[in-house]
């Protein structure tokens, strides 16, 4: 039996568990490494960022970073294996983009458009408000917020800066120009 070729997969982690930023560095360390280890190959990790909690207000500021990988596992099947280390890592859903100790986001899987362009695209065009309280009840990729977010885009150029969003034809850079800049302040490097 052949071996299916490996898909190249773009994941955005971040953890805002407490005010100690050092704190949840740590546990994005030990989170890459649970994932990398067993289900991710080629594995190239964007530089952490300190970034103001979306929204405003709705907890502690988070690192984040993206990495940018090959599996053998189906997107449903990656989604799972990221939302059971999201659960050993402390991780309950209880309030939509609120603190939390660990979020993993499939950003992208081959360039799939899942699980059609129009079902992504209503998505896409969510309004705010409704975005706050409508939760998938499936998985849509690319990720429906990319664009909207510095603190994905940001670190998304540091591994795969020639990416370009399937819907879009956008790479990370042109999507952020497109951003109000404000949307970047309070983005820095963590070190």
């Amino acid at each position: 039996m052949l071996k299916s070729h490996p898909k190249r997969v773009l994941i955005a982690m971040g953890s805002n568990s407490s005010n100690d930023l050092k704190e949840s560095h740590d546990l994005l360390v030990d989170a890459l490494k649970s994932l990398t280890n067993e289900f991710i190959t080629n594995v190239n990790i964007s530089r952490f960022y300190k970034t103001p909690a979306f929204p405003a207000e709705s907890g502690p500021d988070f690192i984040n970073c993206v990495l940018a990988g090959k599996t053998y596992l189906s997107p449903e099947h990656l989604l799972n294996k990221m939302h059971l280390i999201e659960e050993d890592f402390g991780r309950t859903r209880m309030k939509r983009w609120g603190q939390r100790t660990l979020d993993i986001d499939l950003l992208d899987f081959d360039n799939n458009v899942i699980p059609s362009g129009i079902y992504v695209n209503k998505w896409l065009n969510m309004p705010l408000d409704m975005q706050k309280i409508k939760i998938p009840d499936q998985l849509i990729l690319p990720h429906p917020r990319i664009q909207d977010r510095p603190f994905v885009l940001i670190p998304l150029g540091d591994v795969s800066p020639k990416w370009k969003h399937p819907i879009f034809n956008k790479t990370s850079q042109e999507m952020l120009n497109e951003l109000a800049p404000e949307l970047s302040i309070g983005i820095s490097c963590f070190a």
